[in-house]
């Protein structure tokens, strides 16, 4: 990131940080309570979606009854993630999170990296749902309003709804995303209740807990669906610097969202199986396929609320869009800061303090993507080999392989990071859950590789099973070689990355 001659620093309001043009280079503080944050954060699991749509696709593919059991593990896995994450933010504060604390930790090539790798994935993630999302609204307008329109014109219309969103006061967004995110969980526990009050055949069984349902050739799989409805937990960092005390909220955030959602999911999909009973969960969600919620909750709460169910499924997705939206737009601004994107892209717009730049980013790729997959969509919407459905989980799952081998670095990060400043024996314990939780994230990273072409419906002997998961290590690639480029021709830069409003204090120096 060049100095520029012209700018004139000022200092942010109770920040002390030096910023230039107004505030241009600074995200606005003081945007973002622990509520405002919590909600920003929870919305990217859509956890309606997962209900609706991982859940029943888990136990159809895999035939793994203890699903319930497996959420448990995993929210074990990202709790132990959890406590050596929390506490790097409390030492640096940077909305590119990741590869701001990889950078710390790794050096600024490896940040580099990580920077490309979580552009990627977080596209990918938000980009995907749009897929998913056109199909249901499509459907929704066939059923309920008897008008036939291609997946492809809600998608649009949502991508447009979102890009607006994106350059308002993130507190606006943090509002509306609360809003649809309390109602769909609100539904959610109906249903669990209702399940739990009205059992299958087999009455509130607690098979699914039983450690024996873990077992055969699909339980590696399985974790792969499973740990895809955490994602969003770790983006609380990307919010440090518009929170008032990021210190304390965003590690508070991170332990409530995870173990939040580890509860909620493996309640509701116990719910599932007692609703079913669980020697029927699985037939049952090979029948029903994604209609399995619906199917159950029309027999018990009757079919207003299955109607306002499926208007909730469609406004849930509505909600991780803007939240992952909002989340590549700050590491877009991020990258831009520190030299990684043009410069243009570390600028804020206006009166609202949001990366607009980056937004508008995100925006246009999403929209180019969508209209690529409708240009090549010559199926019928119900195919399951049509673009559309292709769009939710080619790139669902390129992104997923992306985040977690973005949490395994992060974690051997964290070691890296207090090892080098003498504070190892002191911050021992979270250095072991580090450990602990890096090395179960590779192994569920290994199994994601390994049966991509299951994750993703491709036959064994398709070239998607190495094409798709190619592109996060065409990503890492292109990272590093940037990151080796900058060091050998921009050395100011290299030593930027990942330093966030740090880098200020630097241009400050610069220029006086």
């Amino acid at each position: 990131m060049t100095t520029d001659s012209s700018s004139t620093s000022t200092s942010a309001a109770g920040g002390g940080i030096s910023t230039f043009k107004g505030q241009e280079r600074a995200l606005r503080a003081d945007r973002l309570g622990t509520g405002g944050l919590l909600l920003s954060v929870l919305a990217a699991t859509a956890p309606l979606m997962v209900v609706a749509g991982v859940m029943p696709t888990t136990f159809a593919v895999m035939g793994i009854v203890g699903q319930p059991l497996l959420f448990v593990l995993l929210g074990v896995v990202l709790i132990l993630f959890s406590v050596g994450y929390a506490e790097m933010s409390r030492h640096v504060h940077n909305a590119g999170a990741f590869y701001a604390y990889i950078s710390r930790g790794l050096g600024g090539t490896a940040g580099a990296g990580a920077a490309l790798v979580a552009l990627v994935a977080y596209n990918a993630l938000q980009i995907g749902i749009y897929g998913i999302f056109g199909f249901e609204v499509s459907g929704l307008l066939a059923t309920y309003a008897d008008v036939e329109i291609a997946w492809w014109i809600p998608a649009l219309g949502a991508a447009l709804a979102v890009g607006l969103l994106g350059w308002l006061k993130i507190d606006v967004n943090a509002r509306v995303l609360g809003v649809l995110l309390v109602i769909e969980v609100l539904l959610v526990v109906i249903f669990d209740i209702a399940a739990l009050a009205d059992p299958g055949k087999e009455g509130l069984s607690l098979h699914a807990f039983n450690p024996d349902t873990l077992t055969g050739a699909g339980v590696g799989t399985a974790l792969c669906f499973c740990i895809a409805a955490f994602l969003g937990f770790e983006q609380a960092p990307v919010y440090a610097e518009e929170t008032s005390r990021p210190h304390v909220l965003v590690p508070r955030v991170m332990f409530f969202a995870v173990g939040g959602v580890a509860v909620f999911f493996a309640l509701s999909s116990w719910a599932l199986t007692v609703a079913t009973g669980p020697s029927a969960i699985v037939g049952t969600a090979q029948k029903q396929s994604a209609g399995m919620l619906f199917f159950l909750t029309e027999s018990r709460l009757g079919g207003t609320f299955t109607d306002v169910l499926h208007v909730l499924f469609v406004t849930g997705m509505f909600a991780a869009l803007l939240s992952f939206h909002n989340v590549v737009a700050r590491y877009a601004f991020a990258m831009g800061r520190e030299g990684l994107l043009p410069a243009a892209f570390g600028r804020t717009s206006g009166t609202s303090g949001a990366p607009g730049t980056g937004s508008l980013l995100q925006s246009v790729v999403a929209v180019v993507v969508v209209a690529a997959f409708a240009v090549a969509d010559d199926k019928p919407v119900g195919d399951p080999t049509a673009p559309v459905l292709r769009l939710f989980t080619w790139l669902g799952n390129i992104g997923a392989l992306g985040v977690i081998l973005l949490m395994a670095a992060a974690s051997l990060s964290v070691v890296v990071f207090f090892v080098r400043r003498g504070a190892a024996g002191a911050q021992a314990w979270r250095l072991v859950t580090s450990v602990l939780s890096g090395l179960a994230l590779l192994v569920i990273a290994g199994y994601t590789v390994k049966d991509f072409e299951v994750l993703v419906g491709a036959g064994p002997d398709s070239s998607l099973s190495w094409v798709l998961p190619g592109v996060i290590g065409l990503a890492l690639v292109a990272g590093l070689l940037l990151g080796l480029v900058l060091r050998a021709r921009a050395p100011e830069k290299h030593a930027r990355i990942g330093l966030g409003n740090e880098a200020f204090q630097l241009d400050k120096a610069a220029s006086s």
